[in-house]
């Protein structure tokens, strides 16, 4: 592939409130990559699909150029709107849209915050054009000027409560969120990997207890965590979005690595798995609980900058059919 098209890369794990119906899905993958005339768009490639059947929930992460992603996302956005109906939706994780999360991420040296903020922007308004009635709000970078982070948005949209007041929700495009369509988080930041550590209990307050001592507001927590514990399958997931901070790790969390990349000149570090799994065994550990394993959702940073150089120099945009073991 030509360096050039690599060094204008952004990634977008796109969440849906979908897993169930596997074909469903792979269709809203397959719309990301396909214009309305019928033709493929160019530097674009659907990496990996990760479903989980109890969340009721799927992550689809799209790589495409700065130029050519938000037409790939707001073509799976409009087709997944189409086909998911969140008067119907059930699971265990919390979700408020038919399309839950876009977030948009830089990963080559020629795109800036600013650029995926701006396509951020453009995301949310193309969607609540598109598909009227609609809503979304805005997080991270485009979020301007205050830029709030993804938790804070969603705690103020009421993401987290079990049953969400959408009459007292004011998203930044759209009408008054609908049950139809429900709310989309629409943003721009550095690198957030998606890391779920399984502890095996199904006692959810245990969870917790590990979950509120590795969050990053919680002193001596890990930078750039947040967390949620969740039943799983028999067990419960201590569920993390590593976010990626500008800040060197503390001392007392350097024994394990913590991989670094660039953003606009300025560099960006983030927790490891292996140094969140060996931390969640520590704190479970206490209450004499081991682990049943841990799962990426989607890559690690440079991963998924690999994978995608990789996919798009053969021209493959269904790459998650290619893979030749499962993926989580």
């Amino acid at each position: 592939m030509a360096s050039a098209v690599a060094r204008h890369l952004v990634a977008c794990p796109f969440n849906i409130s979908e897993a169930r119906r596997r074909h469903l899905v792979e269709t809203v993958a397959t719309a990301a990559l396909s214009t309305s005339e019928g033709g493929k768009w160019e530097e674009t490639t659907v990496l990996n699909i990760f479903n989980d059947f109890e969340y009721n929930r799927s992550v689809i992460t799209i790589v495409a150029t700065i130029d050519s992603i938000r037409e790939a996302v707001l073509s799976a956005s409009q087709k997944a709107c189409e086909l998911i109906d969140m008067h119907t939706h059930t699971g265990v994780h919390p979700c408020m849209g038919a399309v839950d999360l876009i977030p948009i991420y830089p990963l080559g040296e020629e795109v800036g915050m600013e650029d995926c903020a701006r396509e951020a922007r453009a995301v949310a308004q193309g969607l609540t054009e598109r598909v009227r009635g609609s809503s979304a709000f805005l997080f991270g970078w485009a979020d301007s000027p205050s830029q709030r982070g993804l938790a804070q948005r969603r705690k103020e949209m009421g993401w987290f409560k079990k049953t969400p007041d959408l009459l007292a929700i004011r998203p930044d495009f759209g009408p008054q969120p609908q049950k139809r369509y429900g709310l989309t988080g629409v943003g721009a930041s550095p690198y957030v990997m998606n890391c779920n550590v399984t502890i095996d209990t199904q006692d959810i307050r245990i969870g917790r207890s590990v979950a509120m001592a590795i969050r990053e507001s919680t002193p001596g927590g890990i930078p750039g965590l947040q967390v949620l514990a969740l039943p799983h399958e028999g067990a419960v997931e201590i569920a993390c979005n590593v976010e990626s901070v500008t800040d060197p790790p503390p001392g007392h969390l350097t024994d394990q690595p913590w991989p670094s990349f660039s953003v606009d000149g300025q560099p960006y570090f983030h927790a490891s798995a292996s140094l969140i799994t060996t931390r969640v065994a520590e704190l479970a550990g206490r209450w004499g609980v081991g682990l049943k394993g841990t799962a990426l959702v989607g890559f690690s940073p440079h991963e998924c900058r690999g994978v995608a150089e990789f996919a798009l120099s053969r021209g493959i945009g269904e790459f998650w059919k290619e893979q030749h073991r499962i993926r989580m």
